[in-house]
């Protein structure tokens, strides 16, 4: 291995720089968690049924994948720093206009502005790290991007309870506005000045139009064979695989597309990709299904149970950084290799979770889940980018996020389908909690041994991918030959 960098400390400058993008990551990741714990109250102010608000969380989500690549893509067009900033403007805006939202269709058209902005600021945090910083700080700095994110999942139930319990569901958005003014402020003040990596380029709009309906069936279909009426789930779900299909030979024939589908040619770039969708989908299914767990299983209160879910985020905080600083050392593999093994073990250990299990077992293995996802995120996304060129790393940097949101909604949607398999269709119903709890938890286990599945088909691709021979660097070309 080659010696190690001299320079391993963040200047000032840098460290300003690294919590600008930060605070994007926070808002990302506060927003993803605290709608949710409001939603019954959503429902409720506006007198719409659940599958209606539920919308709340399913338009933000698909016009934030949709336009991850393009965000990315204008980034490289039209200069980092300007797009960035204007992201953190249309999400904050849209956060003011959904807090005054006067009915359900203007929240969700209001929540559709919110993404916009929330897939700029989602899309560029990666690339602008690279292009900012030092090839031997890029680990440490994606680790402090990856901490504020889970920090913001971590709070947002605490805050989202108080805030909707002690105000009302519109102070949840009302939250995100000094947040946003702050790194409005800072960035315009920090953020370098660089000219556009791609200047004059195009945005490839077909394609973008293509993921969007192929998104929109993907997660409609998925919902629906969740339900007791899964009738329109197959065909949404064939429309999907079509149009991912037609995408992928849109990209491949665009003269401007929003992928550069020969960075797949190459193997690290490709199985460190679908890694990242697979730690990020045994994360969401753990979070959609404790919840269920603690409060009917193990009938605690809800504010009790949103505190010790914050065991996960808090593993993943305090190992991200850690991970991210050890990889610019020691390369990348290593890492999302054990990060992956202490996932697996976790959820094997929550597999036996039931009625009778204590809380601080409980607790234990959510922590050790979260520490496990940390110790592997930041090096995948360093690694991810270090597979990519210099030209290409804006595109890379959409599809890091792309892939980890793509993880998400197959992480909820499968594990319910899984928990929902081994207990019946009564999952679905508003008769859950009446269900006998030993069956309830019998469900939960089985979907966490699939989630463990998940993990370790994590660790077989990670081992095809060979460090680089002249020692990690996240500076240069695609290594060929994998």
């Amino acid at each position: 291995m080659n010696e190690q960098p001299a320079r391993q400390k963040m200047s000032v400058k840098e460290l300003m720089i690294v919590i600008v993008i930060s605070l994007g990551s926070f808002m990302a990741g506060l927003d993803a968690t605290i709608v949710n714990i409001a939603l019954p109250s959503i429902a409720k102010a506006f007198d719409v049924s659940t599958v209606t608000a539920s919308w709340v969380l399913n338009a933000y989500l698909i016009i934030l994948v949709s336009l991850l690549l393009a965000a990315a893509r204008l980034g490289d067009i039209k200069g980092y720093r300007k797009v960035f900033l204007a992201g953190f403007a249309i999400f904050t805006v849209g956060s003011a206009l959904c807090g005054f939202a006067s009915s359900i269709d203007i929240l969700i058209i209001s929540r559709m502005l919110q993404a916009t902005g929330g897939a700029i600021i989602a899309a560029l945090g990666a690339v602008m790290v690279t292009s900012y910083l030092a090839p031997s700080l890029r680990g440490q700095a994606l680790g402090i991007v990856a901490m504020f994110t889970m920090l913001g999942a971590a709070l947002g139930p605490v805050m989202g309870g108080f805030l909707t319990s002690a105000f009302s569901w519109s102070f949840i958005f009302y939250v995100n506005l000094p947040v946003g003014i702050i790194a409005i402020l800072l960035g315009l003040h920090t953020l370098p000045r660089q000219n556009p990596v791609s200047p004059g380029g195009k945005i490839d709009i077909p394609g973008v139009a293509l993921v969007f309906i192929a998104l929109s069936t993907l997660i409609y279909g998925l919902t629906s064979l969740q339900g007791t009426d899964s009738t329109g789930g197959i065909p949404a779900l064939i429309i999907s695989v079509i149009f991912w299909i037609i995408f992928w030979f849109r990209e491949k024939r665009a003269g401007e597309p929003l992928i550069n589908t020969g960075l797949f040619s190459n193997r690290a770039f490709t199985i460190q990709n679908i890694s990242v969708m697979l730690i990020q989908m045994a994360m969401a299914g753990v979070m959609i299904l404790m919840p269920f767990f603690l409060e009917l299983v193990k009938d605690l209160p809800t504010d009790n149970a949103g505190t010790v879910l914050l065991a996960l985020p808090i593993g993943m905080i305090l190992t991200s950084p850690i991970a991210g600083r050890f990889s610019d050392v020691l390369g990348t593999k290593k890492p999302i290799i054990a990060g992956f093994v202490v996932c697996a073990i976790s959820l094997l250990l929550l597999s036996t979770i039931s009625q009778n299990t204590s809380v601080g077992h409980v607790v234990i293995y959510l922590f050790l889940l979260g520490a496990g996802t940390g110790i592997a995120y930041a090096p995948l996304n360093s690694a991810v980018m270090g597979e990519s060129p210099e030209k290409e790393r804006g595109t890379t940097s959409g599809m890091i996020k792309m892939m980890t949101n793509l993880g998400s909604s197959l992480g909820v949607a499968l594990v319910m389908l899984i928990a929902t398999a081994a207990l019946g269709p009564k999952l679905a119903d508003e008769s859950i909690h009446n269900l006998p709890v030993s069956d309830l938890a019998g469900a939960f286990d089985v979907a966490f041994l699939f989630l463990m599945g998940i993990e370790i088909l994590g660790i077989v691709l990670m081992l095809f991918v060979r460090e680089k021979e002249n020692g990690y660097s996240t500076d240069g070309e695609p290594v060929a030959g994998f």
